[in-house]
């Protein structure tokens, strides 16, 4: 059966003044205006539209593509706030409904939340929800996916608190990344790649940007070679710079990149003292 909030595949069975009726099995025929229909649209066409409510909470077609879909997270802006609740720019004619009762937060007109659609199942009717932790799975051994340290993950940043980041982790579960482990810019509603670091005992999920193994070790030392031929074999980015210079040149903690140094140092690849370090050229 067709469903609200996603693209069906429905034929053409009647054409209107206005546009054409698509045929949606129980849910009746659905209007599909001539403005929101593909070019050279006729009778017994099959046409991949997607189906939501208009203003007058009737069902209608669109070929045009939302900003988010149904059981999906997006990150979106408050257009209105009315006696019902906000109204976010979704990428169609009829703007989507964040109830009172489902915001977390009050929310205000021109910011940007992340949310979560979903179908009310009363109404039949699509609406959106900051209250994520509704929604989502916060342990990994819980329905819709379990998860492995090392996983690679799509990750959507959806709030920062006093510990780090929540991130929304293949749109199904909720994790953690710790601030002092973020060490590239990123603000709510960034959508990055990133890693499981750790399950908790709690099966909570904790996230991190990079793995410090064998290899991104050697990648490392790599790069501050290169960073210091760059710099004519000299550089005063030591193991006693402050934690932000180093993050931001080399996007790791001050104590990675000083095992970096210990290990260049007993290569014997470069000298160290307390305000430089120098390349040692063969």
């Amino acid at each position: 059966m067709p469903q609200v909030g996603k693209f069906n595949t429905l034929e053409v069975v009647n054409e209107v003044p206005f546009g054409f009726y698509l045929d949606a099995a129980e849910k009746g025929q659905i209007l599909l205006p001539t403005k929101n229909a593909p070019l050279g649209c006729k009778l017994g066409d099959k046409v991949n539209a997607f189906i939501y409510h208009d203003s007058d909470d009737r069902l209608i077609a669109t070929i045009k593509r939302p900003k988010v879909f149904v059981d999906h997270c997006a990150y979106l802006k408050v257009v209105s706030i009315t006696k019902v609740g906000a109204f976010l720019d979704w990428g169609l004619e009829k703007d989507l409904l964040v109830p009172f009762n489902e915001q977390d937060y009050p929310m205000s007109e021109g910011v940007s939340y992340v949310v979560y659609v979903f179908c009310d199942e009363e109404t039949g009717r699509l609406a959106a929800s900051t209250k994520l932790k509704d929604f989502l799975y916060e342990e990994s051994c819980e329905e819709g996916g379990t998860f492995e340290a090392k996983q690679e993950v799509e990750l959507l940043i959806c709030a920062k608190t006093d510990m780090g980041y929540k991130a929304i982790i293949n749109g199904s579960h909720l994790g953690l990344l710790f601030k002092d482990e973020v060490f590239q810019p990123i603000k709510v509603g960034h959508s990055v790649k990133g890693y499981i670091k750790r399950i908790r005992e709690d099966g909570k999920i904790d996230l991190c940007f990079q793995f410090h193994d064998p290899s991104s070790r050697n990648a490392l030392e790599e790069q501050i070679i290169e960073d210091l031929i760059a710099h004519e074999g000299l550089s005063t980015l030591t193991d006693k710079s402050p934690a932000d210079e180093i993050s931001k040149r080399f996007k790791v903690s001050k104590n990675v990149y000083k095992k970096a140094l210990g290990s260049l140092f007993k290569q014997k690849r470069i000298l160290l003292d307390k305000t430089k370090i120098t390349l040692v050229k063969k």
